[in-house]
């Protein structure tokens, strides 16, 4: 059984959760292959609603093994949390693997990425200041922490020996900040080894073994394509590869074994932290957006910067994706918009520009806008395209014909049951099990 990839094809925040879930009637395992705790998936299931920041979203689903891949950089405590929080509720967290080829958020990491953010003050990329650039530094560097090794005292103990004098000699020398304690960051970091030791495992041979005896594995990213730390509007994006091709790699699959990509975006365009965003709104439309889209942080709480759709990095998006087909969410937010914008091109310096862009370039970048009609009917109850307003159907359509891709998913709300599946033989039919399930319910 071949594998599916979900991966964000704008800045983040896309809607992958629910994409995920509406996914998971259909797979046995979900593997979040990159990220750490600076993303958060919002689920809505049953009327209740779950944010999750580290835990893929499966495990709101017994028959799922939900995984944390060797792609991920894990801060134990939150996820020690997260896993508490989750038990609170009733979810049932014994069945979640964590990588133990994973990277370890440390202390010293959550410190260096706050003091070097505030130091840097309004120039600074606008990380979520919880260690996850310097833990992901330290993987490169062949200094870090990895998952495994919480679970030998000894051994842990003298690797944090060999590291710790040089991570506070930097924190105290550049920062001012008081030095951290061997004994007391040992301590800690062996006692959530105790805690996650029945969790952690050899993922790769447990996805491997999934994949051969016919199970059907989904590989989730964290944040955006537009935030890859390669493909992404660099230096403002993150650590890591958010890209299809991240999947391989932090979720231990090869590339013949992904059988499809599923790209996710919204039908306008968010942005959370520093960065350049040509077609940010900062009027009425705009506020419209954040209100109406609830857009804020799941993880951060921060409000999200918002604007009119961007086509210019889709093309890229979808090409180094290989996206199979799109799920297009939050369309029921331009709902009571008289007109709408599509941004087609930029326009740098008075020549026209195409993706990519440095940073110095997409932050002089005008927008070249198509102006198309809005709608004012509520899209909450509408479960087939033909029954969408003319200029909702003339609006998907034509970000699908610059997408290159089919739009197979089609989200008019947050709850799993308000979605519009287009092509229920192709890879929509991955999500008709889940909604017929829970219409019959």
């Amino acid at each position: 059984m071949p594998a599916t990839v979900v991966v964000g094809l704008q800045w983040g925040d896309e809607g992958k959760g629910k994409t995920t879930d509406l996914l998971s009637d259909s797979v046995d395992l979900v593997v979040r292959y990159q990220g750490g705790d600076n993303a958060g998936h919002t689920v809505v299931l049953g009327g209740e609603v779950f944010k999750l920041h580290l835990i893929p979203s499966g495990i709101l689903h017994p028959h799922i093994t939900p995984v944390l891949g060797c792609g991920v950089v894990v801060n134990p405590k939150t996820l020690l949390d997260e896993m508490s929080a989750l038990q609170e509720r009733g979810i049932d967290t014994s069945r979640l693997r964590v990588s133990h080829a994973a990277h370890v958020i440390m202390p010293y990491h959550i410190a260096q990425d706050q003091a070097t953010e505030a130091r840097l003050d309004a120039e600074g990329l606008g990380t979520t200041r919880r260690g996850i650039g310097p833990a992901y530094a330290d993987r490169a560097w062949r200094t870090g922490i990895r998952v495994g090794d919480l679970l030998d005292r000894q051994g842990l103990r003298h690797k944090l020996a060999r590291i710790l004098p040089g991570r506070n000699a930097m924190l105290h020398e550049a920062f001012g900040l008081p030095v951290l304690d061997l004994d007391a960051v040992h301590a800690d970091a062996a006692a959530c080894g105790e805690r996650l030791a029945p969790h952690i495992t050899d993922t790769t041979g447990l996805v491997q073994d999934a994949l051969a005896g016919g199970q059907h594995v989904l590989l989730e990213g964290a944040q955006g394509t537009l935030l890859d730390l390669d493909h992404g509007t660099y230096p403002f994006v993150t650590s890591s590869n958010a890209v299809a091709g991240g999947a391989c790699t932090g979720g231990g699959v090869g590339p013949r074994q992904i059988d499809r990509v599923i790209g996710v975006m919204k039908a306008y365009s968010t942005r959370v932290g520093s960065g350049p965003f040509p077609t940010e709104l900062d009027d009425q439309t705009g506020r419209h957006l954040v209100e109406r889209g609830s857009e804020f942080g799941t993880t951060t709480g921060r409000r999200r910067r918002c604007g009119w759709f961007d086509a210019v990095p889709l093309r890229s998006a979808v090409a180094v994706n290989s996206a199979s087909s799109i799920m297009l969410n939050k369309l029921d937010v331009l709902s009571g918009l008289p007109e709408l914008r599509l941004c087609t091109g930029y326009r740098v310096d008075g020549r026209d520009r195409h993706w990519p862009l440095s940073a110095d370039e997409l932050q002089r970048a005008e927008p070249v806008y198509r102006t198309m009609a809005g709608w004012t009917e509520d899209l909450g109850a509408v479960r087939r395209m033909s029954d969408l307003p003319p200029a909702a159907v003339d609006y998907v359509r034509a970000i699908e014909d610059m997408a290159g891709v089919p739009i197979s998913l089609l989200s008019v709300g947050a709850e799993r049951t308000r979605t519009i599946v287009r092509d229920p033989l192709g890879d929509g039919a991955l999500a008709v099990r889940a909604l017929t399930e829970q219409s019959a319910a």
